[in-house]
């Protein structure tokens, strides 16, 4: 099954939801700072992680396969999954 890159987004958004309801419910429980960051730093990841996606879908759209040869498509791609990773 292919997912459209709008959907991949929607499921990691509602993912990251997901991760901030627990840590509301968390605080409500009075859990421990140290427990309540370390959600709070994934939480942070998962959004950077997404606008590294929302980043490289937008540069791809910018530019069309015609463009570039088969070599500097490959980079270009090696690229664009550095910029998901690390973001």
């Amino acid at each position: 099954m292919v997912q459209t890159t709008a959907t991949r987004l929607k499921n990691r958004l509602r993912r990251t939801d997901g991760q901030l309801q627990g840590i509301l419910k968390m605080v409500d429980e009075g859990r421990d700072c140290q427990d309540i960051l370390t959600q709070l730093a994934a939480v942070r990841s998962s959004v950077e992680r997404i606008m590294g996606v929302v980043v490289a879908e937008n540069v791809k759209r910018c530019i069309t396969d015609d463009q570039l040869d088969t070599d500097q498509q490959a980079q270009l791609e090696a690229a664009l999954e550095l910029v998901v990773k690390n973001h």
